[in-house]
């Protein structure tokens, strides 16, 4: 296996999770590529938890296969956690101890020989700036800090593949950038990042490719550009002076996906493109004033949204 290029970081084939008469995965195919970041998405009971458990080792499917770097779950889970570092969404730290000490006990689970092991925590403390803090206690800590110090210890045994089930919940706006800068670096650095969140912002920031998980099926996976083009063409958004009377005219226009009305704010959403624009502004111009106009592609709330019925965060 060392000598072998392994392109494909996580390959998961037809896998079924079922815990007794329930199927909380359903016959579910993806792969990750090595040196992506690969995000997953899903509401409450999609399926994320219980498809991370299997390629984390911690499940076996009931039915299918789950390969992590070329290895097979089932057989060579050991040589999977020699190769894969987590952050969970508990960040399971000793409060008590040190921020040293806590990098020290982890280094040594993973065998790290001495001088390597003391230049490793040093390394992973100035990556997450908390050198300063090595000897503080982790009670101390803010909520960023301690999912610093758990990507820190996730990273200290240079793990090929890191898999990080929603890496800034619970932290504020400035740790949140802080950390997805770490995350953008690691992959710089070849690794491979498979990513839960919650965060749509977050998923658009750092995914290349994302997959999209409902009641255990998958619904939807490829690039982001590629996801908002299957959701629609253009997002036209028309402030107009007063309220738009023809939102059933509009919505039978050919190209037309979805007429929605807050108050003056009229959303026209279009499978058409761009080339449609000019005829929602002409019909909207003969009854209204048009005080302000916007164009865009649909963001990742709405296609979310649209794949599943459901808003991610309810």
């Amino acid at each position: 296996m060392s000598s072998q290029i392994v392109t494909t970081a996580i390959e998961i084939e037809h896998v079924v999770k079922r815990f007794g008469t329930f199927t909380a995965i359903d016959d579910l195919s993806l792969s990750v590529e090595t040196g992506e970041i690969f995000g997953l998405l899903g509401p409450n009971g999609s399926g994320k938890t219980t498809t991370v458990n299997m390629v984390s080792g911690l499940s076996s499917p009931t039915r299918g296969e789950v390969r992590v770097m070329g290895y097979d779950l089932r057989t060579q889970t050991r040589q999977v956690r020699q190769i894969l570092g987590t952050v969970h969404q508990e960040t399971a730290l000793y409060d008590e101890l040190s921020a040293w000490r806590n990098l020290d006990f982890h280094a040594d689970l993973f065998g790290l020989p001495g001088q390597q092991k003391k230049a490793r925590i040093e390394k992973m403390l100035d990556l997450v700036q908390l050198s300063d803090r090595k000897d503080s206690r982790v009670s101390t800590f803010s909520g960023g800090m301690k999912r610093r110090l758990a990507l820190a210890r996730a990273l200290l045994h240079d793990p090929q593949l890191i898999y990080l089930d929603e890496p800034t919940l619970g932290v504020d706006v400035q740790s949140r950038r802080a950390l997805w800068d770490y995350i953008l670096d690691l992959q710089k650095q070849g690794k491979t990042v498979f990513i839960t969140t919650n965060y749509l912002e977050e998923a658009e920031a750092l995914c290349s490719r994302i997959a999209i998980l409902d009641h255990g099926r998958l619904v939807s996976l490829g690039p982001l550009t590629e996801l908002k083009q299957k959701f629609g063409g253009s997002v036209v958004e028309i402030e107009t002076g007063r309220p738009f009377q023809d939102l059933g005219g509009m919505r039978t226009m050919t190209g037309v996906k979805l007429v929605e009305q807050d108050g003056l704010l009229l959303k026209v959403t279009s499978q058409a493109g761009y080339q449609i624009v000019p005829q929602i502004i002409n019909i909207v111009a003969q009854c209204c004033e048009i005080r302000n106009l916007t164009v865009r592609e649909p963001n990742l709330d709405e296609v979310f949204l649209h794949l599943t019925g459901t808003a991610l965060r309810d």
